[in-house]
This record gives C-alpha cells, structure tokens and sequence, in this order.
C-alpha cells in the first residue's frame, strides 16, 4: 500500500507505525516536561516538602522548572556523541534510559534536593529525547512530506503533556491519608520510554548514518522498504535517492564536521545562527510559562484549585487536534513565513491576555475573566497550528547529515536556555510585575516574527543532500535528484565496483550488468 507524492517517495503503513512508535519518545519528553505543572498544583506535594510555609517556597518551585531545562541543555550537547558515533537510534535509547531512571527517582523522593537533583537528570533525558526523536525522523521521510511527518514529532508530544495533565487531575481526587497523591503521576514517567526501548531494536536505523558508517547494504534495504510502493515495482525512488546519500557522504567525508568548524564556516555559522533564532523567537511564544504555570494563571484569573487543573489538561488535549491539523497544511507553505504568521498570532493573543489581567484582574468581571481564559485557547491554536511541529522539521533540513545532530541539538538547547529565562522568572514577575510580564515575551517575539518572515530562508521540499545550496556551499551539493537516471546509478555503482579492482573503465557489458542489479527488488548486494 503506497500513495506516490509528487515524485517524492511515498508514504504508507510501514513509515506510519515506526514514526509512531518512534514517537513514544516525543510522548516521553511531552509526559516529562508537563508532570510538574500538575505535580506543583497538587496540595499534598506541597505539604510533603512545606513548600507554602517555606520562605523560599516559590524559589524551590523556580529552581525545580530551572535545573530541568539546566539540564536539557546539558543532556542535549553531550547527544550528538551517541548520535554520530553509535547511530540515530543509540540515542534515542540513551535519553528513554535517563528518563527511566529518573522518573522512577523522582516519584520515590523523600527530601527536597533528592527531588530537584532527579529533576535536572529528568530535563536531561527529556531534552535529549526532544533532539533525538527529530534527528532520526528527518533523515528517514519522503522530502516532500518531510514537515507534515516530523509534525507527528509534536502531535505525540502534545499528547503526552495531556496525559501528564489528565493523570494529574484523576490523582488529585484520590484522597490518600499519607499525602502520596503526588507520587504516582511522577513514576509514570517511566512507562512510555519502557515502551519504546521493548521495539526500538526492530525500527529501522537512519539510512543516512548507516551509509556515512559503510553499511550501504542494509541502508539500502531500508529505503526500498520506507519507499515501497506498489507502482514501483523498481524501487526507482529508493535507489535514487540512494545514490544520492552515497555521492553525498563521499562528499561529507571530507568535511570538518567538529562543534568549533561549525562556528569558524562561515555558512555552517549562518545555519547554526538561525537554528538558534527559530528556537528562541518560537519560545518567546511563552508556551511553556503557560503550560508549566498553567495552575498559577488559572488562580490568577479566579478559578478553583480543580479548575486550575483541569482547564490545562482540556488546553492541552485541544493542542493535539490542532497540532494534527498542522500535518497536511505545514508542506503547503514556506516554512519561515509559515512559522512567523504563527509567531505573530501568539503575540496578538498575549497582548490580549495581558489588556484583560491588567483591567480586570483582580475583579467580579467574570465574563471578562472567561475571556482570559479564551485567549489562553486562542494563543494554543496558533502555537500547534503553526509553531510546534513545523521548528523540528526545519531544524532538520538546515543541516546536512555530517552535522545534522548537533545542528537539531544547538536549536534543542536554545530551547532550554530560554525556558531557563523564562521559567526561573515568571513566578516572582506574576507576583511583582503581574501582567507586564506578557511585554517580556511580547516584544521579542513580535521582533523576531518580523525578521523571521522576511530574511530566513525556505528548505520546504528539497532533498537534505541539496540544501546546501541555499546557503552558498553548491560545490558541496554531490547531485541534484532532478538530474538522476539509472544509468547514472548503475554506471555508479560499476566504477565503485571497478575501482575496487584497480580498473578504470567499466565495459557496456558490465553497465548493463549494474543495471539488472541496481532494478532487481531485493537485492543488496554491492555491484
């Protein structure tokens, strides 16, 4: 079963259920990331670590969300060691292993700085896992539908934030007499990475990686499997494209590929810079203040302490039907413009937000106070809609193979060190500065939707072996898809073949030879 798609590979039910098994990962940095919004709105965690008599109560709840992102950023620049040197899928099984032994941790804390030590191993293996999961989709989707497939990446972590939040809420009237109820949601942590390592072993590797390590043969199989297709008996896409990720990684070979030449090239600078830029004008949105201190802007706006639960947790399940929507629409459009319209649409819906805390809170005005919490909707529309999905994909199209991981990983850590800014301020600026906080992430991010649309550039629908020449590096672009027959591929594969004989000439015979083998399904074997 396959659908071709514009000459762009295919999609069908194989590529379906490994991106979503792959994508128990996302749900494990979505369940990680969103398990303390819920764990702060419990009564009895706060009771259990004296959090509301403490004077330092609400510098411990900052310092909580602060170490977590401290440790993405740690957890995410160590990443790239396992992606590059051990495989796409290494990594993803070394951030579930540190979400594991976290979150078994961190449900089974008896003191406070147990809790915030397992917290900064928790943002370690969640941020990992947020790079990893991307890394590896990116490099095995058909190009054409790179950005709506990578959408996925988001969708499943959405859902696990709103499984995070609904397990809270369903902890929350569990009347325990010894205050355990905080407990239990923060052990699940564990389950959806033990999930995924049960079946990572049977999902396929990046065939990029495999090709850059050697192993063509297996990288091979796996295209002709990821680009089946009935109406392609000859797996004409896969060898393509096969051939291409060869002539590229001869290329790639060659090339520095080092965190230190990635900032002295000058064009490998300008993809890192904007890397940096995307991940940091998108978390301007402030997404995560609003999820993480959900219960906080809830209370803020009125609500009781079941509504300041619950409200986040139908947020949240709302973000994931809008997220799904973003999968056929992200392909349609370029990708910066895309991202910017959405950049923008968060900054109106904020500055909403922040007219209607200024004017009305604290007051009686409860349909003005409904509309507050309606502006918090509104902003989750444009943020799945446009945001969520569509910064992994372009991360990952920024980037050629040889540095692709740390590229993800550098965008991955800005999204840590700016929720470290963020999330380390907005409790005391609610309480001092109350809704001038929202100019904090206003004006950032309304600068940056600006620069965004008009001065970065589109990778929407091109290979990732021919991106580099957007950014100026057209030498180190091996062959253009468009320009691709079989001849060339089996001429190809002949003179690999002849070189390797100490011959330099490949007779029609043997072309002919290339050929046969190259079309014949199934076969693997080097030419």
């Amino acid at each position: 079963m396959g659908t071709n798609i514009d000459k762009g590979g295919v999609i069908n039910l194989y590529n379906i259920f490994i991106l979503f098994f792959v994508g128990l990962g996302s749900m494990s940095y979505g369940y990680a990331a969103s398990v303390i919004s819920i764990t702060l709105g419990q009564p009895s965690f706060s009771d259990y670590f004296n959090l509301a008599t403490a004077k330092n109560g609400t510098d411990l709840e900052a310092t909580m969300n602060g170490l977590f992102q401290a440790g993405g950023v740690v957890g995410v620049l160590f990443l790239p060691f396992f992606a590059d040197k051990y495989g796409r899928k290494m990594a993803i099984a070394w951030s579930a292993i540190l979400l594991i032994f976290s979150g078994a941790f961190l449900g089974g804390s008896v003191n406070i700085g147990e809790f915030i030590f397992f917290r900064f191993i928790s943002g370690a293996g969640a941020f990992s896992i947020l790079a990893a999961v991307p890394i590896w989709m990116n490099e095995v989707v058909p190009a054409r539908l790179r950005g709506g497939l990578v959408t996925l990446h988001a969708v499943l972590l959405v859902t696990g934030y709103a499984s995070a939040a609904w397990v809270g809420v369903g902890f929350f009237f569990w009347q325990d007499p010894k205050g355990r109820q905080w407990r239990p949601p923060l052990a699940l942590q564990c389950v959806w990475p033990l999930l995924l390592l049960s079946g990572l072993y049977w999902i396929p590797e990046s065939p990029r990686w495999l090709v850059s390590k050697g192993r063509t043969a297996e990288a091979r199989t796996i295209l002709e499997r990821l680009h089946s297709d009935k109406k392609d008996n000859l797996h004409s896409y896969a060898l393509k494209e096969f051939y291409q990720i060869q002539k590229q990684v001869d290329i790639e070979n060659t090339l520095q590929g080092s965190w230190l030449h990635i900032f002295k090239k000058p064009s490998y600078r300008r993809r890192a810079f904007l890397a940096i830029a995307t991940t940091f004008f998108v978390q301007c949105s402030g997404v995560l203040v609003i999820n993480n201190y959900g219960p906080t802007l809830y209370k803020t706006l009125g609500y009781t302490t079941v509504m300041q639960l619950i409200y986040p947790s139908i947020w949240l399940t709302v973000g994931i039907v809008f997220t799904a929507l973003a999968i056929p629409l992200v392909d349609r459009f370029p990708r910066p413009k895309y991202m910017a319209c959405g950049i923008a649409g968060c900054m109106v819906t904020l500055a909403c937000e922040a007219a209607i805390v200024a004017r009305f809170v604290p007051s009686q005005n409860f349909p003005a106070l409904r509309a507050g919490v309606a502006m918090l909707f509104v902003f989750e529309v444009f943020y799945a809609v446009f945001l969520d999905g569509t910064q992994f994909g372009y991360l990952g199209e920024l980037f050629p193979t040889h540095i692709r991981a740390k590229g993800i990983c550098l965008g991955v850590a800005t999204i840590s060190l700016t929720n470290i800014m963020w999330l380390q301020s907005a409790p005391t600026a609610f309480i001092t500065i109350g809704w001038k906080f929202y100019l904090v992430l206003i004006i950032p991010g309304t600068i940056g939707s600006v620069i965004m649309f008009f001065f970065f550039p589109d990778t929407n629908g091109l290979p990732l072996e021919e991106i580099a020449a957007i950014f100026g590096d057209a030498d180190e672009v091996a062959v253009y898809q468009r320009d691709i027959d079989m001849n060339d591929i089996a001429i190809g594969a002949v003179g690999h073949h002849m070189d390797a004989h100490t011959s330099s000439k490949a007779s029609i015979s043997q072309v002919e030879q290339a050929v046969v083998a190259y079309t014949t399904p199934g076969n693997t074997t080097n030419v």
